[in-house]
């Protein structure tokens, strides 16, 4: 549903930065999955609550978590590689589970305003992820968290998106389904809105730091004002 809140929260907005997993490919589970298979040949143990504190971290910082959660002795960057390995690889042999309606909401929107992605992944997952939604030609740059210093919840990774479109973060949008993400966003200065995602649901508290909840990223396209529902 589009709210006047909404509509007024769009104006005056010159581009809008999306994060990835969980508001345009629901690929959180298979981040999961692909921690717990990795860990269980190790044997060792990841749960959803170590998967969590790695949600929006860049791959440097998320590898040195899963090295402390799990215990082991391989370097961060052997874990990285191994992971980033393995989520490549599922976009390559299993459709990408796309948000509903998300892709067509990125295409609509960035016929109105400049849009970015920026993301916590490996710029390898990123580019399978852009690819497999058919996104490529959609957003005028992507930014990781692997091309800044610090990952979510740091602003880094939404202010070098800004940077990089030529538009002030207060001009900013962001959209965001996890706690990291809707701080960064608001660390930047950004207007934030959240997209809460049914697989990873972010958690008691987030929809009171962001400035407006809506259910489904199609919703967003319609509170730009001439946008027939």
């Amino acid at each position: 549903m589009v709210t006047k809140a909404l509509t007024d929260l769009v104006a005056g907005i010159e581009a809008v930065l999306f994060d990835l997993d969980g508001v345009l490919v629901d690929t959180e589970p298979w981040w999961h999955d692909v921690r717990v298979a990795w860990a269980a040949s190790h044997g060792r143990s990841w749960s959803a609550d170590d998967s969590h504190l790695c949600m929006g971290l860049s791959s440097r910082e998320w590898s040195a978590t899963m090295r402390e959660r799990a215990g082991v002795s391989e370097a961060p960057f052997v874990i990285e590689q191994a992971i980033v390995a393995a989520m490549v690889a599922r976009y390559a042999s299993r459709p990408a589970p796309l948000v509903p309606g998300a892709p067509d909401a990125a295409a609509s929107i960035a016929a109105r305003v400049r849009v970015a992605i920026a993301s916590g992944a490996h710029p390898a997952v990123i580019r399978a992820a852009v690819e497999a939604a058919g996104l490529a030609s959609v957003f005028l740059t992507v930014v990781s968290a692997d091309d800044v210093p610090r990952g979510k919840p740091a602003p880094d990774v939404y202010l070098e998106a800004a940077r990089r479109l030529g538009v002030a973060p207060a001009r900013c949008l962001v959209i965001e389904d996890s706690r990291n993400g809707v701080l960064a966003g608001r660390a930047a200065g950004a207007r934030v809105v959240l997209v809460p995602n049914a697989s990873v649901p972010p958690g008691p508290g987030v929809a009171e730091l962001a400035d407006a909840v809506i259910e489904r990223l199609s919703d967003l396209p319609l509170a730009w004002p001439g946008t027939a529902p």
